[in-house]
């Protein structure tokens, strides 16, 4: 049950890391294709949004879970979703922006909920 479980969560994250990864390529084009600031920062706040809402939404996936793994994920999905409500709360679009991405992130590389999601499907 638990290696099913943790596919569930796995498939889960997958679809929110693509959702993400949609928001910014959309944001970017916004703001460098157009100069589209207003659109841009509305991407943003869908983002941090999605985010926001990850701790909760997965929550349920959890539960088929032993219950020490389920509390160490729940742990770190609490971090990505409360780093995301903090972004809204401040209303900074550069935090919103910057939500996932360590400061010496490369492009082209593996943001933090996608590094998670390995995490996840080696566990």
């Amino acid at each position: 049950m638990s290696t099913e479980s943790l596919e569930r969560l796995a498939a889960f994250l997958e679809e929110r890391a693509a959702l993400v990864r949609g928001l910014e390529s959309e944001a970017a084009g916004l703001l460098h294709g157009g100069g589209d600031q207003k659109s841009y920062e509305e991407a943003m706040r869908r983002k941090a949004e999605l985010l926001a809402a990850l701790a909760e939404d997965a929550a349920p996936l959890l539960e088929g879970l032993d219950a020490g793994r389920a509390e160490a994920l729940a742990r770190r999905l609490k971090a990505f979703s409360r780093g995301a409500a903090n972004s809204l709360r401040v209303k900074s679009v550069f935090y919103m922006s910057a939500l996932l991405y360590p400061e010496d992130y490369v492009e082209g590389a593996k943001n933090d909920l996608e590094n998670f999601i390995d995490e996840v499907r080696r566990a």
